[in-house]
């Protein structure tokens, strides 16, 4: 390869043909050996020279290094390089977070952002509600949304999981659902728990409150569709995927079949095996953007820097992710959770504004007063900040508020 260089330092970013990448590198080697690597691993290159590679295929398909500062490597992929197949994530990924980790030449190599030309956003379609279709079918259309996760994390029996969805509903709650553990175990029958929850939500309907329950319909691919169908058929307002264990194919299947006609809430547990190291992996950054471009409607995105999860550093950018203009669809709407309780729900919409979903488990489930002054806290919490009242004032008359102040405090 000594005849052809990857090397293209100074040239400007050209994100309306190219997929632009950012990598951050850490090395021991010069860094524009390391950056030369990456472009040539995932693209025209291999450990020698090859009869097959001439300089119109290098020049027509190899990535490009446009700019190395300090530890940040830009690197263009040429459209060409991806496939024609109709939003094909699975081949996006194989390029742009492929082989590259496993590279000797690098000590560790973490993918921040990534920005697709429109020759390649054109070939999703995006939500099919999104933040603004949720708010609709919940008839809430400024406040944020506020939420629960059915506690213990395993889940419930079906009848104790629709007592728990009606109490947190009557309390004032929006939003509930199933924690990601959850899909069909024998404790809890998927059929059972959905035809529930429903009759749940319909007696909340008919006491003039609206309410969303998402089922995790999380399961192998050749049966996730399927399976979506049968929990909308039995009365799901709501499904939910897990979406790094299913894979986006999965949830791009349910968000682009016409017999799915509910929003998709998306969890991304185990996402931090490969997130949380700020050296190596992939930021959540790049995967807020595919969720969106597959069809996500709702989005964990963390706690801005608030709760128990460790703090994303780029936590804002993925709600910026989920609700700006970069990408051309339907908003997602973030979903902030992950140890919320009243006391930081101030915080986290000061952070946020109000087109989030605030979502609490043990924040709900830990009230003394029960499920149902546990969702009362979580309204008044929000309500207050709404209002932009601090919720230490607000409490005074708010008992629920109040008894959640005295048992979590405030951040």
């Amino acid at each position: 390869m000594e005849n052809y260089s990857y090397l293209h330092l100074g040239e400007p970013e050209d994100p309306d043909r190219n997929v632009v990448c950012k990598y951050r590198v850490t090395t021991d080697l010069p860094m524009e050996k390391a950056a030369e690597a990456i472009a040539a691993e995932q693209s025209t290159g291999t450990w020698t020279g090859i009869s097959t590679l001439d300089h119109s295929i290098f020049d027509d398909l190899g990535a490009r290094i446009t700019s190395i500062e300090g530890d940040m490597v830009t690197c263009e992929f040429p459209a060409a390089d991806f496939s024609i197949e109709t939003g094909s994530v699975p081949q996006i990924l194989s390029v742009i977070a492929g082989n590259l980790f496993g590279l000797g030449a690098l000590k560790a190599v973490r993918l921040e952002d990534v920005t697709f030309p429109k020759s390649i956003l054109e070939q999703f379609k995006g939500p099919k509600f999104g933040a603004d279709g949720i708010r609709k079918a919940l008839h809430r259309p400024e406040e944020p949304l506020v939420g629960t996760i059915v506690k213990p994390k395993i889940g419930l029996s079906p009848e104790k999981t629709a007592e728990y969805v009606y109490e947190a509903g009557a309390g004032g709650l929006t939003n509930s659902k199933d924690d990601e553990t959850l899909v069909d175990q024998r404790f809890c029958p998927i059929e059972d728990r959905t035809i529930r929850v429903s009759e749940a939500l319909d007696r909340l309907e008919e006491e003039g409150h609206y309410m969303m329950h998402a089922i995790n319909v999380s399961t192998r691919a050749d049966r996730i569709v399927e399976l979506a169908e049968k929990v909308q058929g039995w009365g799901a307002r709501e499904i939910m995927i897990d979406v790094i264990t299913c894979g986006f194919g999965c949830l791009q299947a349910l968000a682009e079949d016409p017999s799915i006609k509910v929003p998709i809430h998306v969890h991304r547990t185990m996402h931090g095996a490969f997130t949380k190291d700020p050296f190596h992996g992939i930021n959540m950054l790049p995967l807020t953007k595919l969720v969106r471009m597959v069809g996500g409607d709702a989005l964990h995105i963390g706690t801005l820097g608030v709760g128990k999860m460790a703090a994303d550093a780029h936590d804002d950018k993925n709600l910026a992710a989920c609700l700006g203009d970069e990408l051309p669809y339907k908003r997602v709407m973030p979903v902030c959770s992950g140890g919320v309780y009243p006391g930081i729900v101030g915080d986290i919409i000061a952070r946020s504004g109000m087109d989030v979903q605030i979502q609490a488990g043990g924040g709900v489930a830990g009230h003394p007063g029960g499920i149902r002054a546990g969702g009362m806290a979580m309204s008044q919490a929000v309500e207050a900040a709404y209002k932009g009242i601090p919720a230490e004032e607000y409490a005074k008359t708010h008992a629920e508020l109040a008894a959640a102040l005295e048992r979590w405090g405030s951040r």
